[in-house]
């Protein structure tokens, strides 16, 4: 077996005197020799069974079959796939979101057709985020439509809303909207009815229904429903409660006494402490794993920052291991310098890696032709995109209307 290390630089675009990072990852490259090549019979070990073992220390993993993840190919087949699987709702529906579009009246319509015409022990939890969710208020919102449902079936119909920690106070009072979502969000976008779930990166509006690409894997497995439910419920119950208002903006938020931390604007410190209790063991990997049963396995990875990110360390190990090419998408091209780092290490010499990076065209952003100072961060994710591909090759290249070269 052949080890080599490579030192790699976390921000290569900069000049030495201006890098600032607390740490260097080094990126180890194995080669292991074919049994076939050697006269000693050594052993071989698949770079997939090794890629497991490494995964398994991060991450809890559930085995299920591989016919048991569809994967959707529009926008279009998601908002109908969504749709009947709302419409076919049996015990459960839980969706977790960024928002659902203040005009999505066909969305809710087709919740509440659910919940009139199934079974009547049909629950419904929705989780949205609050700073995007109220975004609009007091005019209408993603708050005052989903209120409306849950005045309509105040039984069977949850809607809580997450608060980041990192905006109170001064900061909370004086930056504006949109600018203040900066500070965090809540971002999980995972769709369950009964025992299936669709992970997406999708939110709930009539653009990423139409014509905003996503990804969206449908999971049919009750262990994977089961066990993304346990994470979406663990985060409504740190979270504000929505509740209907005959006033403007014609919904409230209110933090229950039996919520399990302490209210976010008030404590943040104390929030953060309770929080990384309750979802840490969600996400802790359970040592030890057997070796997998079935041809897929799923690793469920959570980041809730500035506790828990199982996601970073998921991704370095990943490039971590010889691949021979990798494909990365990203809407927003903005990555971690230790993301950056891997994927140019990877690339470099002696690896040689082929590299392919999707990011979403300036267009495409929803900030594109925004006013003030969010009108200006499709450029800025051009720019990044611009720095990372002279990094990677070593040169200037230069483009027009945001395409040549990128």
């Amino acid at each position: 077996m052949l080890v080599r290390g490579i030192r790699a630089n976390p921000r290569p675009w900069l000049p030495f005197s201006k890098r600032r990072f607390p740490y260097r990852p080094r990126y180890r490259l194995q080669s292991t020799s074919s049994p076939l090549a050697s006269p000693q019979g050594s052993t071989y070990t698949s770079p997939l069974a090794s890629l497991t073992t490494d995964l398994d220390r991060l991450a809890p993993r559930i085995d299920i079959n591989a016919d048991q993840v569809d994967v959707l190919e529009g926008p279009k087949e998601f908002y109908k796939t969504l749709k009947a699987k709302i419409w076919g709702a049996k015990r459960r529906i839980f969706l977790s979101t960024l928002y659902v579009g203040k005009n999505e009246e066909e969305l809710v319509a087709t919740i509440q057709d659910a919940l009139i015409h199934n079974d009547p022990g049909l629950q419904v939890s929705i989780l949205t985020d609050a700073l995007r969710g109220t975004r609009e208020a007091p005019d209408p919102s993603c708050a005052s439509l989903l209120a409306s449902l849950v005045a309509e079936f105040p039984g069977q119909v949850e809607v809580r809303m997450y608060h980041t920690p990192n905006l109170t106070g001064f900061r909370k009072k004086y930056i504006p909207k949109r600018i203040n979502e900066g500070w965090g969000l809540q971002h999980i976008k995972l769709y369950g009815v009964d025992d299936e779930v669709i992970l997406s990166g999708a939110n709930l509006s009539n653009d990423y229904f139409t014509n905003r690409q996503d990804r969206y894997h449908v999971f049919s497995s009750k262990r994977v429903a089961d066990y993304f439910a346990r994470i979406h419920h663990a985060v409504c119950s740190i979270s504000f409660l929505l509740r209907p208002s005959d006033h403007p903006p014609k919904f409230a938020l209110e933090w229950p006494a039996s919520n399990e931390a302490p209210n976010p604007l008030r404590a943040p410190k104390n929030y953060i402490a309770a929080a990384t209790s309750l979802l840490q063991p969600l996400v802790e990997a359970k040592l030890p794993q057997s070796d997998p049963t079935t041809s897929t396995s799923v690793y469920a990875l959570l980041c809730h920052p500035p506790t828990i990110n199982t996601e970073l360390p998921a991704f370095a190990t990943l490039l971590n291991h010889p691949i021979k090419s990798y494909t990365f998408t990203a809407g927003y091209f903005n990555p971690h310098p230790i993301v950056t780092s891997a994927l140019l290490a990877a690339s470099g010499s002696p690896c040689s890696t082929l590299g392919t990076i999707l990011t979403a065209s300036p267009h495409a952003n929803g900030f594109f032709g925004s006013k003030g100072i969010s009108g200006m961060l499709p450029a800025a994710y051009t720019h990044l995109s611009l720095r990372f591909l002279q990094a990677a090759r070593g040169k200037t290249y230069s483009y027009k209307n945001g395409s040549e070269g990128l």
